[in-house]
């Protein structure tokens, strides 16, 4: 039976959002194929199966079900029961900011807390071998290293606080740019 031009524009409609979507997770280092699930799922009233995924997106029962899988990894997807089915339905998480917060605490701040713990060790090795007059270079390595590890601490504290659901303060973004005397100041 053809569908209706009215729920093939529809259709159209979704398509069009839902590659857009993929890109954007693209961006975000997720596969396309996921934010193009996500997206019919999302706009979708009724939950879907993995068949109906397939048809309506032109792929392949593997790449459905490899996406299917990620998705509900991130918590981004929810595998749910219909009365009288057989089939595995999926329905999407609809906050948008908890699926955010999920990626930024699991990934995003892991990296940033990992960077600054690497920052604050090598400054830790950097002043334990410096002599008591440290050369112009090592002033200037370890003055860089103190930058980045402050910057890493507001990435954490900005993170920390987007996670948590909190109040973000942008006046740590204004921090006046650190100033060393003792070194050349590049603009």
């Amino acid at each position: 039976m053809q569908d209706s031009p009215r729920s093939q524009d529809l259709l159209s409609a979704e398509l069009v959002v839902a590659d857009a979507i993929g890109k954007l997770m693209h961006f975000w280092g997720f596969k396309r194929p996921m934010g193009r699930i996500w997206t019919l799922l999302y706009l979708s009233k009724d939950p879907l199966t993995a068949a109906d995924l397939g048809d309506r997106l032109h792929m392949s029962s593997g790449a459905i079900s490899m996406a299917l899988a990620e998705l509900e990894k991130w918590g981004a997807i929810t595998r749910t029961w219909v009365p009288g089915e057989r089939r595995d339905f999926f329905t999407a998480e609809t906050s948008v900011w908890t699926m955010v917060r999920r990626v930024l605490r699991e990934r995003e701040l892991s990296i940033v807390r990992d960077f600054r713990g690497s920052l604050t060790t090598a400054i830790a090795a950097l002043e334990a071998e410096s002599p008591k007059a440290p050369s112009l270079a090592a002033t200037y390595r370890l003055e860089r290293l103190k930058d980045l590890e402050r910057l890493a601490r507001t990435g954490e504290t900005l993170l920390s606080a987007l996670v948590a659901g909190g109040v973000v303060d942008p006046t740590v973004l204004a921090e006046p740019k650190p100033q060393h005397p003792s070194l050349p100041q590049h603009d």
